[in-house]
């Protein structure tokens, strides 16, 4: 299936992408410490631990939305906001978006718990070529919202993510060392979460700043729980 999707790119016209292949790239830390505190964070609400890092997840490209609603299924869902990169066939992109995951299915199959939701992105990419040299300086946080303020939940630098070429290179997609198939969209991790444990939110907000350039891209969404029928 072929998801099209027009995007902002900053300092130029407005790309149009029909993605075609969606993929997770999971347990992407580059300190193997890190690695195992998210394993251990997960672990701790029942998911079993991966079979190896990194580890890429195939989702349905129909998933990945710029809408700032998703459904899902009860609030047992939440967040994780994640570098993007995206191939047209022509250029590389880099941008931001979050690998909603039902928390509750997550704790009986990983794969599955990632397809069931929404894969919210935000609307605006950079050029790959306009950041490559100082992609460890990007910052990306995340906030989530619990008795109507908004609380800080993640907070790092790519410096923390393996290299982003190298997980292109050692993707299903790869289609060379540098690129990705043309219509292919990758998240490329997470990071850990700054203080009470993974847990959901109806409100999720989530930004990348590049201080170098002086530029920053934002998304915020909802979610909107679907009713529990057996």
């Amino acid at each position: 299936m072929t998801n099209t999707i027009t995007f902002d790119v900053a300092g130029r016209e407005p790309v149009t992408i029909a993605v075609r292949n969606a993929i997770i790239a999971g347990w992407t830390g580059r300190n193997m410490d890190a690695v195992q505190h998210h394993i251990d964070e997960l672990e701790a609400i029942g998911v079993p631990p991966p079979s190896t890092v990194p580890l890429y997840y195939r989702v349905g490209a129909a998933l990945l939305t710029t809408d700032k609603l998703i459904e899902t299924v009860d609030e047992t869902s939440s967040g994780e906001a994640e570098p993007v990169l995206v191939d047209d066939g022509e250029n590389l992109y880099l941008g931001l978006g979050s690998d909603h995951t039902d928390r509750q299915l997550e704790t009986h199959s990983v794969a599955l718990s990632k397809q069931i939701c929404a894969k919210p992105v935000a609307s605006t990419l950079w050029l790959f070529s306009e950041v490559a040299d100082h992609l460890d300086d990007l910052q990306i946080r995340s906030f989530i919202s619990e008795n109507g303020e908004w609380v800080p939940y993640q907070s790092g630098t790519l410096a923390s993510i393996r290299p982003l070429l190298d997980l292109v290179a050692a993707s299903p997609k790869a289609q060379s060392a540098t690129r990705l198939a043309a219509g292919t969209a990758m998240m490329c991790g997470t990071f850990p979460v700054l203080s009470g444990g993974v847990r959901p939110a109806r409100r999720f907000r989530m930004e990348m700043e590049d201080a170098r350039l002086g530029r920053r891209i934002e998304h915020s969404y909802e979610m909107s729980p679907l009713p529990v029928i057996s």
